[in-house]
Order: structure tokens, then sequence, then C-alpha cells
């Protein structure tokens, strides 16, 4: 068993014996709540693999990552689900989970999810100048966001990228007060006003649950 890492080629498990053996291929953002969901429900089960979750700032090769790693894996496994959203990929993720066979979480993106897909879409028509930070995001931020815009070199283009947000809304998954300092601090430096909203697991607890009952 490999490390838990945030952004790294993640797999827990991987050694099915028997029936029933599910795995979960994963965006490796969602890496620690998902292990906190197994253990807290004992989901011992579910095996997960992960890919690395820089390639949010390429969603255009999730969908071959994925179902590359689907065709890598099915065969040693009863049943395989796909733990992303759409995630930008424009319906492609969608159609080729289809064409596999295979299910994945229903939503846009994990800022839904995480909220709960209904109540996000409630939400959208009044937080469409929203920026949304989950708990990897506000451990994440720098390496994730703020160094590839550049905004380490060049501070004077944070209006360009953020000048049409209003305020940064934190939707936390545990309760860690130091990542809530974390996102108000993110949200002071790109110049946002700070909502803090916890949200838990959302939509992903319930998917989970629904297929860990899955068993074959």
């Amino acid at each position: 068993m490999t490390q838990t890492t945030d952004s790294d080629l993640t797999e827990t498990g991987l050694a099915p014996t028997g029936t029933g053996r599910i795995l979960l291929i994963a965006c490796g953002a969602l890496a620690r709540e998902i292990l906190a969901l197994k253990e807290r429900h004992g989901w011992a089960h579910m095996d997960l693999t992960c890919l690395p979750a820089i390639l949010h700032n390429a969603p255009e090769k999730i969908t071959g990552a994925v179902s590359e790693a689907v065709a890598r894996h099915r065969d040693a496994y009863d049943r395989v689900f796909v733990v992303y959203a759409d995630c930008g990929t424009g319906g492609l993720l969608k159609k080729a989970c289809d064409a596999l066979g295979v299910d994945m979480v229903e939503g846009p993106h994990c800022y839904s999810f995480f909220e709960g897909n209904a109540a996000f879409e409630e939400l959208s028509g009044e937080e469409f100048t929203a920026f949304y930070l989950t708990d990897f995001l506000a451990r994440q931020f720098d390496a994730f966001i703020w160094k590839p815009l550049g905004l380490d070199r060049h501070p004077e283009l944070r209006e360009m990228y953020f000048g049409h947000y209003t305020k940064l809304v934190y939707q936390s998954q545990r309760e860690d007060p130091d990542l809530v300092e974390r996102a108000r601090a993110i949200a002071d430096r790109m110049g946002l006003a700070f909502e803090h909203r916890h949200t838990g697991y959302g939509d992903l607890e319930t998917t989970l649950g629904k297929w860990a009952a899955e068993r074959s």
C-alpha cells in the first residue's frame, strides 16, 4: 500500500480477494475524503486508485486517463466506479463511462457534489460570481492555482484573473480551524469577501454508500 498524497497517483489495497471487490478510480484531490469515508463506514471491500489531481489543469486529458485506468484494472474487480464529476470534460467523461459500462459521480464538479447537486443548482443563480475552495484546494492553492497562473511572479495579474469574482466560498469537508484560516487568507490575497460553509462530504458520501452496497 502506497502512502496517500494530495496530487500523486495513489493506490490503496489493489489486492482483490474473492467476490464483491470494488475499485474506485478517483481524482487525487478526493483521496483524503474517500479514505476518510471508507474508514468511517467500514467499506473494507472498496479499494482506491487515484489519478494525479493536477489533471484538472488539463481537463482534456482526464477522459483518456480514466479510460486507461478502467481498462487496466477492471478484470481484477467485480465492480469499478469512477469518482469524478464532469470536471471540465464537456460530457466526454460521461460518454466514455457509459461506453465502458461504469458509473461515475453525478454533477458538474466537486463543488457541486460536496454542496449537494440539488442545493448547488439552487444557489447557482445567486453565486455565479463566487470562487470555490474545498479542503484540498485550501491546502494546495499555491501549487494548483496561484503558481500555475503565474501570480507568484506577476501579482499584478490578480485583477485580470479574479476581477469578476465577488466572494470566496470555502466548502469544508472536515472541521479544521487551520484550514478555515488558510481559506480566509486566500480570500484576502484574492481581494474577495469570505464565506465558510461546512458541507461535509455531500453527495460524495451518498454515492459511495450506494456503490458500497452493490456487492456482487
